[in-house]
């Protein structure tokens, strides 16, 4: 049966009847129906249904039947038919934070801007839930942009956007997302990723390893210093690290010995000593422990203005649940850096800007190559990953021969180049990539009949 849109309408009547345009009822092939099952998310009602004569699809709520259903505001939403004499409309689509008001965290707007006129789109932090009535008191955007809180039934899918790995290791928050799919409700973006678990994934897939740099979990010293005589540089970054902090670069040159260089107090710091006892020492002053660390190999990487650049590829599934690059920007370290992150000093560029800079007339083919193969990549992942997946973001390199290496994955992928004013349609684009999956697993897409 095909989705359609319709208008939602509060009227003041004091029956319990469902009011439906001839249109929405053919459309819906509900033409000779004399009662209606209406859900909304998990809750769902049963109504008398009669005729209003008016054109295009409409539907008119009485109060009653408003608070009955838990709808949360009039407008636009999708209707889909569901079985003998029910529709669905939503989808309901629950996003999670770890903030408490939205108010306080700016960085959920976006989303729920992305789908608020197309649907019912909030905001809920865990403790929103109420198990006991299946509900949920979550946070709507108004049509002038601000916030209103409405209690509505638990949704028809949950987009995990909890932005404190604290808080998701919690097992109050692993027993959260468990009751969500026990109740038949998708949940997608489950947890961050490891550094390590993401190799792991990759590990024994040939289309994906030829793309990852050789990486030791929890390294020895003597590893480390293996591995250094083998590539000459690495890379030590904390297994459950982001935005580069605590990254080091490890440096081994056989004539004067071993560099090593980080970021401390928001300056790049490099030292260098003789001995690799000596590195060993500093190491250690840096970290306790080697155990939540991975080593990673080097890779020199194409440059611009003698400095190293890599990208980050933000995908998303779509509403045919298939992988989209939605974007891509290029990170140009700041001098000195050991990372490309724009808070250590990088810039960010467009992709065709960058690879115009360092590779000239191959600069599409190599892109059109990046795009492919983190496809790829994301397809493994999510095919070996426990859980739904339904966006991620990678931190590509492509070094000077043109070969393409994945860094890392994230699950919990952040936004950053979208704030480049080329990249803006494509944050956009992101945003609307989301909903659209949300729309594909809650099966408000054609042929969701029953």
């Amino acid at each position: 049966m095909s989705l359609t849109r319709l208008n939602v309408h509060f009227t003041s009547r004091s029956d319990k009847t469902v009011y439906m345009t001839r249109t929405l009822l053919s459309q819906l092939d509900l033409s000779g129906a004399k009662t209606l099952r209406i859900s909304l998310g998990k809750h769902t009602i049963e109504a008398p249904v009669r005729l209003i004569r008016k054109p295009g699809k409409h539907l008119y709520l009485s109060p009653y039947l408003r608070t009955k259903l838990m709808i949360p505001k009039a407008g636009l939403c999708y209707v889909v038919r569901d079985g003998a004499n029910g529709v669905r409309l939503g989808p309901l689509v629950g996003v999670m934070t770890t903030s408490r008001t939205p108010n306080r965290s700016s960085s959920i707007r976006p989303y729920i801007s992305a789908g608020h006129k197309r649907s019912f789109y909030f905001a809920f932090h865990p403790e929103d839930v109420n198990w006991a009535s299946e509900t949920v008191r979550g946070y709507f955007l108004t049509a002038s942009g601000s916030w209103t809180r409405r209690t509505v039934p638990l949704p028809d899918v949950v987009y995990n956007r909890m932005g404190s790995r604290r808080s998701e290791r919690l097992p109050s928050m692993e027993q959260l997302k468990e009751r969500f799919q026990r109740r038949g409700i998708p949940i997608f973006n489950w947890n961050f990723f490891d550094k390590s678990e993401v190799y792991e994934l990759l590990a024994g897939e040939p289309d994906a390893e030829e793309h990852v740099p050789e990486s030791i979990t929890g390294p020895t010293f003597q590893q480390l210093k293996e591995m250094l005589r083998k590539h000459r540089f690495v890379y030590l970054k904390p297994t459950a690290g982001s935005l580069g902090r605590g990254i080091m670069r490890l440096t081994y040159k056989p004539q004067s010995g071993y560099y090593l260089r980080y970021r401390r107090n928001g300056r790049n710091t490099v030292l260098h000593y003789k001995r690799f006892t000596e590195l060993q020492r500093a190491v250690r002053l840096r970290t306790s422990s080697l155990s939540r660390y991975v080593c990673q190999q080097g890779i020199r990487l194409a440059e611009i203005d003698r400095c190293p650049i890599d990208f980050r590829f933000h995908l998303n599934k779509d509403s045919s649940n298939r992988w989209v690059v939605a974007g891509i920007g290029a990170k140009k370290a700041g001098r000195g850096s050991v990372t490309t992150h724009l808070r250590n000093g990088g810039k960010l560029l467009t992709p065709e800007q960058a690879l115009n800079l360092t590779f000239g007339d191959r600069a599409r083919e190599i892109l059109e190559k990046a795009k492919r193969e983190t496809i790829k990549l994301a397809e493994v992942i999510e095919r070996k990953s426990k859980h739904r997946v339904g966006e991620l973001g990678f931190d590509i390199g492509i070094d000077t021969e043109g070969r393409i290496w994945m860094f890392e994955a994230n699950a919990k992928p952040g936004r950053s180049i979208f704030k480049h004013p080329a990249l803006k349609g494509q944050g956009r684009q992101s945003l609307r990539y989301i909903f659209d999956y949300c729309m594909y697993l809650s099966k408000f897409r054609t042929g969701s009949d029953g």
